[in-house]
């Protein structure tokens, strides 16, 4: 692609130098959503991006090489939309929701209405496409906060398998043969694929607050945890790499003419790399920064964008980052007002800006 989000590096080398990144050049999505977007994602396969709005729709939007944006298709839910994601292979794309149900659009049969294909007892906060060793067919996952997980083959109308978690669910991801869940009450449970209808390992999360959001490894050899408190915690699956496991503060704010205060917002989104490994978070203090997790070092951190950062997403090729500007209510209902915005700003992926560190030659 070339043009603003092409491959050619443009930043100076002043600017690649600087921990502080740009934020002047990103674009705004068109026609975003009229209500608190809730979750953004990617398709693998082309440059489109779904968005997932409280306005009780998916919006699916073609991003060009200049940046410009156009939507393509929408369908609705009988209620707000809290998730979305892709097929593998970008032809289908699937929504959870506050109706207790997961609809999906077929876009490669030229479908404009949604058919459902799971439900739940309560609201589905997250939905994923996986694919399941011994399956033949995708596998959509639901995680819900009637406190289960559900497996659902596309072409049947029950879940193939269903597992019972400790608490409602508020985050899942997955990558290769890893499935990470996190809930209520601080649980995270760990699947391995080859068996999924079981918990490989179930651990409390090592932040002391609630979790927001768990996001897999690029390598699946283990998951980000974000939770309320302005921390990030990395945690490997296996026993022997325990000890690359660290935590680290983020999204904290010492206001002006202070000692020893910190405003400490939620990290509502993490986002991996899908070249180099390196890591986004994003939160309620409307910032977003790029890590470098086996460096343990931040590779830029960008100004305040004008309001809470509530989902982020890497384009497959991780030359586009989009993050969703939108109130998380992280405040209370008091603070969600008639000029809160709602946008999705699509952000260039430039020079050194999310490669890792070079690694020191040990003599």
């Amino acid at each position: 692609m070339a043009g603003l989000f092409g491959s050619a590096t443009t930043a100076s080398a002043a600017a690649a130098n600087s921990t502080t990144g740009d934020i002047s050049k990103d674009v705004a999505l068109s026609n975003p959503p009229e209500d608190s977007i809730s979750d953004i994602s990617f398709s693998p396969q082309s440059e489109h991006l779904a968005v997932a709005s409280w306005d009780k729709k998916v919006r699916i939007y073609e991003i060009n090489a200049q940046g410009g944006s156009e939507g393509k298709a929408l369908f609705e839910h009988e209620g707000p939309v809290l998730s979305c994601c892709w097929s593998k292979d970008g032809t289908k794309v699937v929504g959870g929701g506050a109706d207790k149900a997961a609809r999906l659009l077929d876009l490669g049969a030229g479908a404009t209405t949604a058919q459902q294909v799971a439900a739940h007892d309560q609201p589905v906060r997250c939905v994923r496409m996986i694919d399941v060793p011994g399956q033949a067919a995708p596998v959509l996952v639901t995680g819900s906060w009637d406190k289960t997980v559900k497996y659902w083959d596309l072409r049947q109308p029950n879940p193939v398998a269903s597992v019972g978690c400790q608490e409602r669910v508020y985050s899942i991801d997955s990558k290769n043969n890893l499935l990470v869940i996190g809930t209520a009450d601080r649980y995270i449970n760990i699947v391995n694929l080859d068996k999924p209808s079981e918990f490989y390992k179930t651990m409390q999360s090592p932040l002391k607050w609630q979790t927001r959001v768990v996001t897999c490894f690029s390598d699946s050899s283990g998951f980000a945890v974000g939770s309320i408190e302005g921390r990030c915690a990395i945690q490997y699956v296996e026993e022997k790499d325990s000890s690359s496991n660290f935590s680290f503060k983020c999204h904290r704010q010492a206001p002006p003419n202070t000692r020893d205060i910190s405003n400490v917002y939620s990290v509502n989104a993490i986002s991996f790399h899908p070249v180099h490994g390196t890591f986004s978070t994003a939160g309620s203090d409307g910032t977003f920064h790029f890590w470098d997790k086996d460096a343990k070092h931040r590779l830029k951190g960008y100004p305040e964008v004008g309001g809470t950062i509530s989902s982020t997403a890497f384009n497959r090729g991780g030359n586009i980052f989009a993050y969703a500007v939108s109130y998380d209510w992280s405040k209370g209902y008091s603070v969600n007002t008639p000029q809160s915005v709602n946008k999705v700003m699509l952000h260039a992926v430039q020079g050194d800006e999310c490669k890792p560190r070079p690694k020191a030659v040990k003599r």
